[in-house]
């Protein structure tokens, strides 16, 4: 187990990116094997000349079903990439300003919601919810969100819901505009403002938007609200500490914030779809949604995307709560996704081996 836990910082210092290409998948292999967790890793994108991805250890410890990348998973944040990049679809078609007040075109019940807790809900604006720049308090991160999931995994509950717990826990974090806080809440926001100005539930507008079922993605769906595809492998069991947390309700986090499930393998496709110009219709789409704005902050996030600079490069990444991980390098033109089924190890196994695969050497290293 020490040596399982070292191993990350090692690889960082050797990372597998800068071994010779055939080299890559074997050493990935053998890393993986030896972490204590489940994990699967893909790799694809223009600059890899052939896609490859392992796994190691059970997705599901009940029945000895082995993991892979492709397996599916609840990839909770990393769907605020594709809610982001819908609002940006609907953006370049010219049906949204990305600089307008959000509360015309959100449920005014929401609204009422918002205002009745002090927040200048008439100064919100689009761009301001997707760079989490709008000042809204985050329910997702509050301890007492998980604890009631726990408490009654079996609950359902609905987006008015989280928006009342955000009001009802904290208070406005600053003026619209004025610095990143990161919110879940806001995500949740953006998810009614799609299907309010679409007209369709927030599964199909992102289906549709982001033109999802002609991307060979055979593991990906909005739960609940979409069936499986067919020939998707089950689910991974993905847990909390020791606690199998698989059978909370999809509602926990279901509504922009989070929503989808995907495997590793199509998460990256996905990623490097969006980067190497397959989602958008114009260029400059991804370029807005990369450009920084002038909050306090905004060099750590930008529309539905992270950002680190690492060997000189800029990495463009998200996560998502259960231990999931997607970046894209446009430098070396690498698409890496990465999720492990114990949310625990998530930083100091996943993260560290999936971005060791793009080449990124994060000191310390043991």
């Amino acid at each position: 187990m020490y040596l399982a836990l070292l191993l990350p910082a090692v690889l960082q210092c050797s990372a597998i990116g800068a071994l010779p290409a055939d080299d890559q998948p074997a050493a990935l292999k053998r890393a993986l094997e030896d972490l204590a967790a489940p994990t699967a890793i893909y790799v694809t994108g223009a600059g890899v000349a052939r896609p490859f991805g392992a796994a190691a250890g059970l997705a599901d410890p009940h029945t000895g079903r082995a993991l892979t990348p492709n397996t599916p998973m609840r990839i909770a944040s990393n769907t605020k990439t594709f809610t982001a990049a819908t609002v940006l679809r609907l953006w370049e078609q010219g049906r949204i300003d990305l600089d307008a007040p959000v509360a015309p075109m959100l449920d005014p019940a929401l609204v009422a919601l918002l205002r009745a807790d002090g927040y200048a809900v008439d100064k919100i604006t689009v761009r301001q919810l997707l760079s989490h720049s709008a000042g809204l308090y985050d329910h997702g991160a509050d301890s007492r969100y998980v604890e009631a999931a726990l408490a009654r995994p079996e609950r359902v509950l609905e987006r008015a819901d989280q928006v009342r717990m955000a009001t009802v826990w904290g208070d406005p974090a600053g003026a619209p505009g004025e610095r990143f806080l990161y919110s879940d809440t806001g995500y949740v926001l953006l998810g009614d403002l799609i299907e309010r100005l679409t007209g369709e539930p927030l599964a199909a507008a992102v289906r549709r938007e982001l033109r999802l079922g002609e991307r060979g993605l055979g593991a990906t769906w909005w739960e609940i609200a979409e069936p499986p595809p067919g020939g998707a492998e089950p689910r991974a069991r993905q847990f909390l500490g020791e606690v199998d947390a698989t059978d909370i309700h999809a509602s926990f986090d279901l509504y922009g914030g989070g929503g989808l499930v995907m495997s590793p393998r199509d998460l990256a496709v996905f990623m490097a779809d969006l980067f190497e110009g397959r989602v958008f219709d114009r260029p400059e789409t991804l370029e807005v949604m990369l450009a920084r704005g002038a909050h306090e902050g905004a060099d750590q996030y930008r529309i539905g995307m992270l950002v680190k600079e690492a060997e000189g490069r800029e990495i463009y990444h998200h996560s998502g709560f259960w231990g999931t991980a997607a970046y894209y390098d446009r430098e070396t033109r690498r698409s890496v996704a990465v999720a492990t089924t114990r949310q625990q190890t998530f930083r100091t196994e996943a993260r560290p081996l999936g971005e060791s695969v793009l080449g990124v050497a994060t000191p310390p290293c043991g």
